[in-house]
């Protein structure tokens, strides 16, 4: 029922030629949200599908491409492109292009994230500079160096119960709230690190490494 993976791309702040062509290689299905077609197109590759109400994107003259015009305005063009991976029985993928440029997008991209990961066995957002995760309860995370930079932030206003291991600022069954106290810029102690959380929605900002390479593989989490 359909491909098991795909990358996403948004138009916000576009993805280097090299971080586009790793996902291009990786994942079965190529999806753009409207105007990023624009820049799937300058990189020499034409989507497996553009989406969206198409208020920034004009095909060029002979596109052969797949179309999906969704005027819905009570949805937001990365939405259409996830309820689109779902529909077609996708099980992982990766949202490239989610941030930079507008704040107000990548505000709502990150909500659009946290109504979406549910449905997905996996789902990640990445940009040049760090790669996104919405945290299971236990999460199991590596890194290639000590103190590598990293940081928590409490998507859902208030995250519980927060215990790390393996970083240098470490907490122990700790709470985050939005305006009070949050993770960020803490450092990892070594190359492993653990992060339980017992309620809310935690997300992970971590260096990204440009390969992309860990993205199909299984993580330890729960």
């Amino acid at each position: 029922m359909g491909k098991y993976s795909a990358f996403i791309l948004c138009d916000g702040e576009p993805p280097t030629e090299s971080l586009f062509h790793t996902y291009n290689n990786l994942c079965d299905v190529c999806i753009a949200t409207d105007g990023a077609a624009l820049t799937a197109l300058r990189y020499g590759i034409t989507p497996d599908v553009v989406i969206g109400d198409m208020d920034s994107f004009v095909p060029p003259a002979g596109y052969l491409g797949n179309i999906i015009t969704d005027p819905d305005q009570n949805s937001n063009d990365l939405e259409k492109a996830l309820a689109y991976a779902v529909k077609k029985g996708i099980e992982d993928a990766v949202v490239l292009g989610a941030t930079g440029k507008r704040l107000d997008h990548t505000l709502k991209n990150l909500s659009v994230y946290r109504q979406f990961k549910p449905r997905f066995k996996k789902l990640i957002f990445e940009d040049d500079y760090v790669k996104i995760i919405l945290l299971p309860r236990v999460y199991a995370g590596q890194v290639e160096t000590s103190k590598t930079t990293i940081s928590l932030f409490p998507l859902s206003g208030e995250v519980t119960g927060v215990t790390t291991t393996g970083l240098k600022y470490g907490l122990n069954n700790e709470d985050l709230i939005n305006g009070v106290r949050d993770g960020s810029s803490n450092e990892t102690t070594g190359t492993h690190f653990e992060i339980k959380h017992s309620s809310g929605d935690l997300l992970l900002f971590q260096p990204q490494r440009h390969k992309g390479s860990k993205f199909l593989e299984k993580e330890s989490n729960t």
